[in-house]
C-alpha cells in the first residue's frame, strides 16, 4: 500500500512537470538556433551575427569603393554566410575576389601589403558607413599605423591618391610611418628623432620649426 501510494504521488509530480519539461525543450531548441550550433541552423550563424551581416554588407559595399582605387581594379571584397577557416560560427566572414585572376580567395592568402591595403578599405568604408548614418557623428580624422613599408611603389601611389582625396574632401589624416619614399607626399610632417636623452619632435612644413620635445 506504501508503495503503491508512492508511486502514485510520482506519477502526479511527473504530470505535473510535464509542461515545464516541454517549455525547457522549447527554449533548449531555440537557444541552440540563435547559437548557431543547431543542425537546423545550416549557416551556423548566431543571431547576432546575423544582425550585423546587414551592417557587414554595407560596409564592405562602401570599402569596395575605396579598394577599386588602391589594388588598381584588381581586388574586391564579398561577404559570405558561410563560415571561414578556422572559424566554427558563419554570418561575418570574408572574401577576397581578385578580378584579374577571376577567382576568390580566403583573405589569409594574401600578402602582407595586399591585407594592408583589404584592411585599410575596410576601416575607410566603416568611417563613410557611420558617417552616413542617420544622427551618426562624422569621423574627421583619421590616423593610419604603419603598414606602408609592405607596399610596393605603385600600390603606395594608390593609397596615398585615396588619402589625399580624404583630405581633399575636409578630412584630417594623419599616418604614422618610417617610410622615406612618403616625405615627398606628405606636406606638414611631426618628426620625431630618438637620440640618447630622449626623443625630440620637430615641425617640417615649408621650413622645419622646432617643438618642445
Amino acid at each position: 500500500q506504501r508503495l503503491r501510494g508512492l508511486l502514485g504521488d510520482l506519477e502526479d509530480a511527473v504530470r505535473g512537470w510535464v509542461p515545464l519539461r516541454e517549455d525547457l525543450a522549447v527554449t533548449s531548441r531555440l537557444s541552440s538556433f540563435v547559437e548557431g550550433k543547431s543542425v537546423d541552423n545550416q549557416l551556423r550563424m548566431r543571431l547576432s551575427a546575423y544582425v550585423l551581416a546587414y551592417r557587414l554588407s554595407q560596409v564592405v559595399d562602401a570599402a569596395n569603393e575605396r579598394l577599386a582605387t588602391m589594388s588598381d581594379q584588381r581586388y574586391s571584397l564579398e561577404h559570405t554566410g558561410h563560415r571561414g577557416a578556422g572559424e566554427t560560427r558563419g554570418g561575418l566572414s570574408l572574401l577576397v575576389r581578385d578580378d584579374w585572376s577571376g577567382e576568390t580567395r580566403d583573405p589569409a592568402t594574401l600578402s602582407g601589403g595586399e591585407t594592408f591595403v583589404v584592411s585599410l578599405a575596410l576601416a575607410l568604408g566603416l568611417a563613410d558607413v557611420v558617417a552616413h548614418e542617420s544622427g551618426g557623428a562624422s569621423l574627421d580624422t583619421l590616423f593610419v599605423d604603419e603598414g606602408f613599408g609592405s607596399l610596393d611603389a605603385d600600390t603606395l601611389d594608390d593609397v596615398m591618391d585615396t588619402l589625399d582625396s580624404l583630405r581633399d574632401g575636409g578630412r584630417v589624416v594623419g599616418v604614422v610611418s618610417h617610410v622615406a619614399e612618403m616625405r615627398d607626399r606628405i606636406p606638414t610632417q611631426l618628426v620625431v628623432t630618438k637620440a640618447r636623452g630622449g626623443s625630440s619632435v620637430r615641425l617640417r612644413h615649408d621650413g622645419p620649426r622646432d617643438l618642445p620635445s
